[in-house]
């Protein structure tokens, strides 16, 4: 169980690394590069496939590592980014593409803030001998 929630973890901080870098990089090399505009790099549906992707994984990965270490600090941040990603893809219309971009990079930094922490904190107390984690082993 300990190596499903640490994969998701590092999945849901590459995922969300690879959605502000696409969200940062589209935009340049569509001007850098003006022939890659026929691939359609900046359609919406990468950021839905990515929402559907992130969400799960991540409040998979969040959930078990707050009944781990009861940090319920780090879930929050990993939550608010993940409202933030969700706003992002809802309110393009409402906010712009300035907005949406930035909505997307903020949301992004708070969910891997939040997977980082947790996956430190779960690693600690992984290391522990608490109580708690003696009765976890013993099962």
């Amino acid at each position: 169980m300990k190596n499903l929630r640490a994969y998701s973890d590092q999945l849901a901080i590459s995922l969300s690394l690879l959605c502000t870098i696409h969200c940062l990089a589209v935009p340049v090399l569509l001007v850098a590069l003006p022939s890659l505009a026929s691939l359609r790099l900046d359609n919406e549906a990468f950021h839905i496939w990515m929402i559907i992707a992130v969400l799960p994984i991540s409040l998979y990965a969040l959930t078990l590592g707050c009944k781990k270490h009861k940090r319920y600090r780090v879930v929050a941040f990993g939550c608010a980014g993940l409202v933030f990603l969700v706003a992002a893809i809802l309110g393009e219309d409402l906010f712009g593409e300035a907005g949406e971009k930035s909505l997307t990079v903020i949301g992004s930094a708070l969910l891997i803030w939040g997977h980082i922490q947790n996956y430190r904190l779960c690693r600690e107390h992984e290391n522990c001998d608490c109580p708690e984690h003696s009765a976890d082993s013993a099962k």
